[in-house]
């Protein structure tokens, strides 16, 4: 009886288990700490990535908020920028900084909504406190 070879999807799955097991694989070492996540050669998996794009975009929220606070910013445009802004960014770094195949990580759609509504939260708080606490 033939065995069924595997499909090429499974073998690269494989290669890629075995290769974060060794370290990187191919004479690359596993960068750590902040460096991994400026690594187009690190390996990622899923869940590792959405943390990532979730964390970025929460510093941008916060960033943003603040400076439109402080500045001071108002209407609806500046919301507007805030949502390029962030989806920029995070689009910049998974697809030009880190190269990765977004069709593995769910596509740009599950990629560009990742930690959204979080980051939009924070960003208005942190633009309604600054603005109203500097300039009441």
């Amino acid at each position: 009886m033939a065995k069924a070879k595997p499909s090429s999807s499974a073998k690269k799955q494989a290669a890629k288990s075995q290769g974060a097991q060794q370290g990187g694989g191919a004479g690359h070492a596993a960068p750590s700490g902040l460096a991994r996540y400026l690594d187009p050669e690190a390996p990622w998996d899923k869940d590792q990535l959405l943390d990532a794009v979730h964390w970025i975009r929460q510093a941008v929220a916060l960033a943003c908020g603040l400076l439109w606070g402080a500045v001071p910013l108002v209407g609806a445009p500046w919301i507007v920028l805030f949502v390029a802004i962030s989806s920029g960014i995070i689009y910049w770094y998974y697809a030009h900084l880190l190269k990765v195949d977004e069709e593995e990580f769910g596509g740009h759609g599950a990629l560009l909504q990742e930690g959204m509504f979080a980051s939009f939260t924070l960003f208005l708080l942190s633009w309604i406190l600054v603005y109203s606490l500097v300039h009441f």
